[in-house]
């Protein structure tokens, strides 16, 4: 008989149950052919599985209309991460203006991996003097592609590099490059330390991926089949 990922795991030690994993989901559709009727059709399953927050495109804020506690995050400069920072605080602060509590922006890559940490540094800042301190902010570094490309120091400075931010972000699931991983993860936890927390995000698609990227430190989790994870789970 196939265990649940909410069972009892070896060892005796008990795995998170669907309520505790859906309390830690942001929702997502970032497809570029998404419309307004997904967007809301996205907000009506957010509100039936329980999950904490809701993520979409800036421009498909105004079609979330939440009929529970669910919060409401954007993503800003996605997903190539090669805007000018003033775009992207722009870009930010008109998705906060419409109703965003929460922004997932996503770094140049590209300077991160020349060594501009500067630039990522600066570009976050800009963000953060955009939206202000009372709204969340999650800095997607594309993990995988830092790892592949630069290495596993080059991931730990971009994080390091992310001052202001409430959050680490792994990947924004659209690079060639793949998405999450537990090692990605577990160097992520490690460069920010505890006062800032990493989210998981990018080809999560099973209860057992959720587990194994909240085992490795993550305490959010980005999923766009977050019905058949929370499925896979006791509870």
């Amino acid at each position: 008989m196939r265990r649940r990922a909410g069972a009892e795991r070896p060892g005796g030690r008990q795995g998170p149950t669907r309520g505790e994993v859906a309390a830690l989901v942001d929702h997502t559709l970032l497809k570029p052919e998404a419309t307004e009727a997904d967007v809301r059709a996205l907000t009506e399953e957010a509100a039936a599985l329980g999950v904490y927050a809701v993520c979409v495109s800036p421009s498909m804020v105004p079609a979330v209309k939440p009929s529970g506690p669910q919060k409401i995050c954007a993503v800003v400069g996605f997903p190539s991460g090669k805007h000018l920072s003033a775009m992207k605080a722009q870009e930010a602060r008109l998705a906060v203006a419409a109703g965003a509590d929460e922004i997932d922006m996503v770094i140049d890559v590209g300077a991160a991996l020349s060594g501009d940490f500067d630039s990522v540094r600066a570009e976050v800042a800009a963000v953060r003097d955009a939206i202000g301190e009372h709204v969340l902010l999650k800095v997607i570094v594309e993990s995988a592609a830092l790892l592949s490309l630069g290495g596993d120091q080059t991931l730990v400075q971009a994080c390091r590099a992310a001052v202001g931010a409430d959050f680490v972000k792994t990947s924004t699931g659209f690079h060639p490059s793949g998405g999450a991983s537990t090692r990605a993860v577990e160097l992520m936890v490690a460069a920010v330390g505890p006062d800032v927390s990493v989210k998981a995000s990018g080809g999560i698609r099973t209860a057992a991926d959720a587990v194994a990227m909240l085992d490795a430190g993550a305490k959010r989790l980005g999923l766009s089949g977050t019905r058949a994870v929370l499925d896979g789970l006791a509870g």
